[in-house]
């Protein structure tokens, strides 16, 4: 069963999140924001990180890129609101694999992660 690691800071997303990931047979592990994220992705290693890009203490840019230099091999999936399209394309440069707009519709997220992971 795949393991994925969601890092949002809004607890709402993440449990809405969690919540399909887990009725799909996916591990879900949380993060509250890019640098509890970077921790989580260091003591699991998942098989994939859904990571928003705006938060508190570490963004997800940033997380991504600390991410990206433990394992060049990690994936990852940005989260994004609208109108943020110059920093999914940093995300993009940066590694990320794929974005995944909000509010997210649950049918785009589960295929953006059997795409990534199976």
């Amino acid at each position: 069963m795949p393991k994925i690691l969601l890092v949002d800071d809004a607890a709402f997303m993440r449990m809405r999140c969690k919540k399909l990931l887990v009725e799909k047979g996916y591990e879900v592990i949380e993060a509250e924001n890019g640098a509890e994220g970077v921790e989580q992705f260091k003591a699991h290693s998942p098989d994939l990180v859904l990571m928003d890009i705006t938060m508190p203490v570490m963004d997800g840019i940033t997380a991504l890129k600390e991410i990206k230099a433990l394992d060049k091999g990690a994936v990852v999936a940005m989260v994004s609101a609208m109108g943020q399209q110059a920093m999914v394309i940093e995300a993009i440069k940066a590694g990320a694999k794929d974005f995944i707009l909000k509010p997210f519709e649950p049918d785009k997220v589960i295929a953006t992660v059997k795409k990534l992971v199976g």
